[in-house]
């Protein structure tokens, strides 16, 4: 096992490995980070969403290292030398539910949340911009903080932060919405809840996305039981008052929370369909919303991705690529899927679906289209090395800004339920894509004299 990190910074200088992508255009290297806990997928899950998060040209991630400590990490951008943090705080590795969320807020303060799966937050925030040193454990609100899970950050255009989370348990939990004031340096709740599972459900949140027009979306899914083939649905509100109202995509306005009485579905998709919960979400340029997830189609076997979108005038669906490998949900806890959740991401002319598939040997792959239907996909892979149970989470900002993509990227393995894998340390890393050119793109994809081949 590699040796821990000492309390305080380490330096480490590492050189990333390139490799060609299908077209001459398209450009990914693999960056290291350092050594990462593996036996379990708490590093990667996909409702991490900000595992990895930029302010300027400064890059931070965070995660657990092979003796469950959490560790922050940052570097320049286009550089593959890391400035590394141990902090003196652990998390319970053998639960996937326990992962770390991250963001950096409009003053360049750090602000991390980690360990949470029905339990008491745990959210500390960096003594002052830039730092990597946090400041003790302290509440956000006060209120509602007793058994929180998935807690997730999103950057405001303004500065201010927002975080998500469930209060209460799978089958029974409402979704919480809370913003960061950087004025006045404190949390005020926004909604408590914004979705009420009313003791009969909950609803697992996709994302919520700010597009252009600083609308706020959300979509979601509920589950009746803690069992998940219970999912089912695919539902949808906006708010273009910062949350204060929310309305359907016709305009109508919600009475909150919202209930299972009232929610807009998207997608009618039944129970026992292999629908995945805890997905994401995007907003084309026009500012229409953009939602990737799976099921079983009717009549067949085999679950498929679909993106469930808006055009203006209603929602449709599209399956993006065809998939052979079948397989079922259905139970409690962590499980063990041969399909990631899909991620996502809306580009200046494109769609891309960013996954991992064991029938394509567990590489990172992408589907993407560019037809105004979106029914004519493309498949590659970024990287062929089979990545376990990983599933996307990327750079938020640098996607918006430069259409380059940041994903966290670590194999991981993954027990069913909460049980682990025998799987050895493994190197944590940054992949990064250039998937579309802007002019300011070339800052976010690190230089490297090393080469290989993409097959």
């Amino acid at each position: 096992m590699p040796r821990a990190f000492p309390l305080g910074l380490v330096f480490i200088s590492a050189a990333c490995a390139v490799q060609a992508t299908p077209t001459s255009q398209e450009d990914v290297r693999l960056v290291p980070i350092g050594a990462a806990w593996a036996r379990t997928s708490v590093n990667a899950p996909i409702f991490r969403r900000s595992s990895v998060v930029t302010r300027g040209n400064t890059q931070f991630v965070a995660f657990y290292d092979p003796d469950a400590r959490l560790m922050l990490a940052r570097r320049t951008l286009g550089t593959p030398d890391w400035e590394i943090y141990r902090t003196p705080y652990t998390g319970g590795v053998r639960d996937a539910h326990n992962a770390i969320s991250l963001a950096v807020d409009g003053e360049g303060v750090l602000h991390i949340a980690w360990d949470h799966h029905g339990q008491p937050l745990r959210y500390a925030r960096g003594r002052r911009p830039g730092s990597l040193e946090l400041m003790n454990p302290m509440p956000m609100t006060g209120r509602l903080e007793s058994a929180v899970t998935y807690p997730e950050f999103y950057l405001l255009p303004d500065g201010d932060l927002l975080f998500l989370y469930r209060d209460g348990s799978s089958g029974s939990g409402n979704v919480l919405l809370n913003r960061y004031h950087i004025a006045a340096r404190e949390w005020r709740p926004v909604q408590h809840p914004l979705i009420d599972g009313e003791g009969q459900r909950n609803a697992y949140v996709n994302r919520i996305v700010i597009d252009a027009h600083g609308r706020w979306h959300i979509s979601w899914t509920w589950r009746e039981t803690p069992d998940v083939a219970t999912n089912h649905d695919v539902l949808y509100a906006v708010s273009d008052d910062e949350g204060k109202t929310w309305r359907t995509s016709a305009g109508e306005r919600y009475t909150l929370p919202i209930t299972a009485a009232n929610g807009e579905v998207a997608s009618p998709v039944a129970q026992g369909s292999e629908l995945i919960n805890q997905t994401s979400m995007a907003a084309d340029t026009a500012g229409r919303p953009l939602i990737a997830t799976y099921w079983r189609p009717p009549g067949t076997d085999v679950p498929q991705i679909h993106l469930v979108w808006n055009d203006g005038n209603g929602w449709r669906t599209s399956q993006a690529g065809n998939r052979t490998l079948a397989f079922r949900l259905s139970g409690g806890g962590t499980k063990r899927i041969p399909l990631s959740r899909p991620l996502v991401l809306a580009g200046d002319g494109a769609i891309y679906i960013v996954y991992r598939d064991e029938e394509r040997g567990g590489a990172v792959s992408v589907a993407e289209t560019r037809s105004a239907n979106r029914n004519d996909w493309r498949v590659f892979d970024l990287h062929t090395g089979d990545v376990g149970m990983w599933e996307p989470t990327h750079d938020p900002e640098l996607w918006e800004h430069h259409r380059c993509l940041h994903l966290f990227h670590l194999r991981v393995g993954q027990g069913d339920g909460e049980t682990v894998e025998d799987m050895p340390p493994q190197t944590a890393s940054i992949l990064e894509w250039r998937a579309e050119t802007r002019p300011t793109a070339d800052s976010c994809i690190t230089e490297s004299p090393e080469v290989t081949g993409h097959e």
